[in-house]
Formats: structure tokens, sequence, C-alpha cells
């Protein structure tokens, strides 16, 4: 007799609603409980049979994986953005974890990758890093408005350095705006004294894990792209091929094609449409692009075989953003079969082939 039961949590900070439905996909239960380890873990042992449990990545999404792993048959951390059912007809909390419940019934989620416990230190330096970089380039635009606003151009980075600042500010005229960017100068020199330093521990991090020494071969990236790989990717194992890679990193085609097939004399015919490209995939991993991308951007300007890649693909008529493009979604390419396969960076790899 089939005992599994299906668990759709619709979780929120500080309640979880609950829905489980037993093998046949009838609605045997439901709750509302404490967004609590300990009331979650009772309400799963009072639970009989094969459990599997379904919930949207969110901000608890690795906690609430790691508390339930160990006690149920199945974890499913599903994709929000593709759960096109639970955006249709009524919503409330009560309805949302009926509909995961179905879902994961009919095995029709797209998971979220939660697997690697063991670099969660990295991946916690690595969200710092990010996350202050992005405010350091927030708060250097912002000083850059400010000197626009008053018709003060500022081209270049010497806006930025110490020793030029009393030089700009006596630009600024005006008493309020020359106190406002005094204040984005002092919170520019701390947001880089902190970056320095997480940067810092990230390398002292990143030099734990065997793979950073394989990606530091690779020609563009350096020890903080390698880091950071390290930490978005977690491991290259969960990409069957780099065509999987590509579309978590936002690298790949998107197409689009309608009326394939027509009847011609009775008989079915293939259409000779061509597909129609609609750009990059948008539902991917903007940090894991941003390093590919700027990765291309650099080897393109640098001697060696993935400058000679991409002045080849250029020389034969493609256009240089394509070109980068390309070469990026090379870089990708090598950067999973050299970690899934441990082996050394070869100039040969950037001859056609699978990762």
């Amino acid at each position: 007799m089939n005992d599994a039961k299906y668990i759709g949590l619709d979780v929120h900070q500080a309640t979880i609603s609950v829905a489980v439905l037993d093998s046949a996909g009838k609605l045997v239960m439901e709750a509302i409980l404490e967004t609590k380890a300990e009331t979650i873990l009772q309400f799963i042992h009072g639970l009989r049979g094969s459990l599997h449990v379904t919930f949207e990545e969110g901000t608890c999404a690795a906690w609430l994986h790691d508390l339930l792993k160990p006690h149920v048959t199945q974890v499913l951390v599903c994709d929000p953005r593709k759960n096109a059912l639970i955006k249709a007809g009524n919503k409330s909390d009560r309805i949302d974890a009926r509909k995961l419940a179905d879902l994961l019934y009919l095995n029709k989620l797209n998971p979220v990758y939660h697997g690697e416990t063991g670099i969660r230190t990295l991946k916690e330096a690595a969200r710092s890093y990010l996350a202050l970089t992005r405010d350091t380039t927030r708060v250097m635009n912002r000083l850059k408005a400010l000197y626009r606003s008053w018709a003060i151009p500022c081209a270049g980075q010497r806006v930025y350095a110490p020793r030029y600042r009393s030089e700009w500010l006596a630009k600024i005229t005006e008493a309020g705006a020359h106190r406002r960017a005094e204040i984005y100068y002092q919170q520019l020199d701390a947001l880089r004294s902190l970056r320095e330093q997480v940067r810092r521990d990230l390398l002292a991090e990143g030099r734990k894990h065997s793979a950073m020494n394989l990606l530091r071969q690779i020609p563009s990236i350096g020890p903080i792209r390698a880091v950071l790989l390290i930490a978005l990717m977690q491991t290259p194992h969960r990409f069957r091929t780099k065509r999987q890679l590509w579309a978590y990193c936002g690298l790949a085609l998107k197409t689009s094609t309608s009326g394939e097939y027509r009847i011609v004399e009775g008989r079915l015919k293939r259409s000779k449409k061509f597909l129609a490209i609609r750009g990059l995939n948008a539902n991917h991993n903007h940090d894991l692009k941003n390093i590919f991308k700027g990765a291309a951007t650099r080897a393109a300007a640098v001697p060696g075989p993935f400058q000679e890649f991409h002045a080849g693909l250029v020389a034969r008529g493609m256009k240089p953003t394509m070109a980068r493009l390309t070469l990026a979604r090379k870089i990708a390419a090598i950067t999973l079969i050299v970690w899934k396969k441990g082996v050394r960076f070869d100039a040969e790899h950037l001859k056609q082939q699978a990762a």
C-alpha cells in the first residue's frame, strides 16, 4: 500500500500554512504553524508514511531545507517565478499551500538547487562581498550624480581619489550640497574599508577548496572570480551539460517558433521557417552572469588564446558584442569542463565539444 504524503508549505515570517495530500492526491489535512523549528518538526513527526515536502525559494528556504531534510523522504525547494498555477485565480496562504501540494503530487515543480552544505561559510562571505560591492558602486554613482546636478563634469575615477577631494569639493559652493558630498565620501571610505576586509576573508576561505587552483588556471579567471564561482555554483555536477549552465547564468539563447509543420499532398512536412531568437533567458543568476561577462571582456583585451578566439569571431564578421557573448559562453563551458573533470586548462578546450 502506498502511504506517501505530499506536503505543501506556504512560508511566511511568522506562520506557515500547510496542506497535506495522500497518495491519491486527496486533501487530508490543513494546518497553520508557527515559523519555529520545534513546532515544524513536531508537526512532521506526527505524520506517517513517506513524506514529500515542498515550499518556494525565499528568505527562509535554506534554513527550512536543512531543518527538514533529515526527517522526510524528499524536500523540494521550488522556483516561485515558474509556478504559474499559484498566480492564477484567488490567492491566500491556504490556497497557495494547497496548490503547492497539488503541483508536488503531479511532479510539475521546478526545483531550486540546495545541496552543498560544506561551503556555507564561503557562500555567506561571497554574499557579503557582492553586497558591499553593489553598495560601493551605488554610492559612487550618487556622488557623480551630485556633481552632474551642479553641471560639474566628473568623468573618470579622479573624483573618488582621496588626494583630490578638496579640489572637487571646492567646486560645490552651495552649503547643503557640499555637506551632502562630504557624507558620500565618508560613506564611500567606510564601504571600501569594509569591502577590503571581507575580500581578504573571502580569499582565505576560498583557499580551503581544491577547486580554487583548478579555476585559477583559466585565463581571465582571477582569485576573486574563482572563489565567487565556487560560492555561486557550489558544485559543477549539478549541471549535466554546458547548456544547463548557460541557462543558469543567463547566457542561453531564447528561441520562439510556431507552425512548424504543414500538410503537403497529404503528407506531414516540416516547415522551413527559421527559429526566431528572442535574446537571452531572463530567469538567471545575475552575479554569475556578471562574472562570465567580466571575464570575457577582460580576456578579449589581454593577449592569449581567448583574445585570438575573440578576434577570429570578429574577423569572420560577427559583431563585437556577439563575439564577447560567444566568448563568455565558451569560458563558462571551459569552467565546467575543468572543474567537473579535474583537468588542467588547455587551449584545445576552445574547440567545439560537449561539457
